[in-house]
């Protein structure tokens, strides 16, 4: 890393990693953070996760993959321009959804409302202890055994209760302190990205109408102008262009609104950045723009009665499978009735809601149907 801010990550200033392992040959140990997240198996099964519309609902729609894959670029392109840890955002960025259970949102609402009297299901926790401990690759420990920094990214969220269970990764939720620079990076390009590709799949999807849209002050001043300059082509093409164009300037506004932070601020250490209050920041203008279409788009997208439809779907199928793996926990796979019956170390039945919480959040979108299918179709045998 060439250039890096004195008050970026680096390994001179990193926390390190919870198990002492030897320092990587030919890459940083960032490098090796964001390298592991990509080989994990929960990584790969974000391909078949939703995003808005559950996976086969389309092959052109995003899904938590490719989102994950955007909100990495996103960060890239910012830490560069801002000399910070490029390898430590990438890493945070693909890492962040980890947790994330099938039917996206409505899924993790179906599982919290499931574990309620069993410790709750948040998915910020969810994909920390996917990288503490449930990724089973390595042999001289559970998890992928991220660094500090990388783990502080991932857990965006967490009640002071939650972060005193956490130890030093819980300090900054109970002192009220900051992450690092490329923590917030990370934390910003994901609301940038979600914002924007998630109107691009509502537009295509045909849930979103045009001329509520172009109320939007963020979209009106954009599709307006390449409407002005390309008004031959067609409507989908804007669009592209568009979106493109929205996202490039938030993009420039976070960038530069941020360097100005920090040049007022003026932080000689990482420290001082952990001392502050939040730098990476949108505008007053730009974070307004960027609020009032989050709020579109959960009044017209998320709250869409085909959407909801979905969500109903998605609730009664977590539901039904936590219920009867409560219920029986022989008709589970043998390694989770193992996990199951080992490790005990509290109440009984909050250990096993647990577990089975871990196995239903690590399913894919179709996985959680297909064991739906087999368990409550009288047609389906196996």
């Amino acid at each position: 890393m060439t250039n890096i801010a004195k008050y970026a990550v680096s390994e001179l200033n990193s926390k390190g990693r919870l198990t002492l392992e030897p320092a990587p040959q030919y890459r940083s140990q960032t490098q090796r953070d964001r390298d592991r997240v990509i080989h994990s198996g929960a990584f790969r099964r974000l391909e078949y996760k939703t995003q808005v519309f559950v996976n086969h609902e389309g092959d052109m729609f995003r899904t938590r993959l490719t989102h994950s894959i955007e909100v990495a670029q996103i960060g890239r392109s910012i830490a560069r321009v801002m000399n910070l840890n490029e390898d430590l955002v990438e890493a945070i960025c693909l890492a962040h959804d980890l947790g994330h259970t099938p039917f996206g949102h409505a899924g993790q609402d179906a599982l919290n409302k499931c574990m309620k009297n069993y410790g709750g299901f948040e998915h910020n926790l969810q994909s920390l202890r996917v990288v503490d401990k449930l990724e089973e690759r390595y042999a001289e420990f559970s998890g992928l055994n991220l660094t500090f920094e990388a783990r502080e990214g991932i857990l965006k969220h967490c009640s002071k209760s939650e972060a005193r269970k956490l130890g030093d990764l819980g300090q900054r939720f109970i002192q009220q302190t900051q992450p690092s620079l490329e923590a917030q990076v990370a934390d910003l390009a994901d609301a940038i990205a979600y914002n924007n590709h998630d109107l691009d799949d509502g537009l295509r999807a045909g849930l979103i109408e045009m001329e509520s849209l172009r109320e939007q002050a963020l979209f009106a001043i954009h599709f307006e102008k390449v409407s002005e300059t390309w008004s031959s082509l067609p409507v989908r093409r804007m669009i592209y262009e568009t979106i493109r164009r929205m996202i490039n300037y938030q993009v420039v506004d976070l960038v530069e609104t941020s360097q100005e932070n920090i040049k007022k601020l003026q932080p000689q250490s990482i420290d001082d950045i952990r001392q502050s209050e939040p730098v990476i920041k949108l505008s007053e203008v730009g974070y307004s723009q960027h609020k009032a279409l989050k709020k579109f788009l959960k009044e017209s997208l998320y709250r869409h009665y085909r959407v909801h439809r979905m969500s109903l779907k998605a609730t009664k199928i977590i539901h039904s499978l936590f219920e009867v793996f409560m219920t029986d926990i022989r008709v589970l796979p043998k390694d989770v009735q193992l996990r199951i019956a080992s490790g005990v170390l509290q109440d009984k039945d909050v250990h096993q809601a647990r577990m089975i919480a871990d196995y239903i959040a690590g399913m894919t979108d179709r996985f959680a149907i297909s064991e739906y299918e087999k368990l409550f179709n009288p047609l389906t045998l196996t």
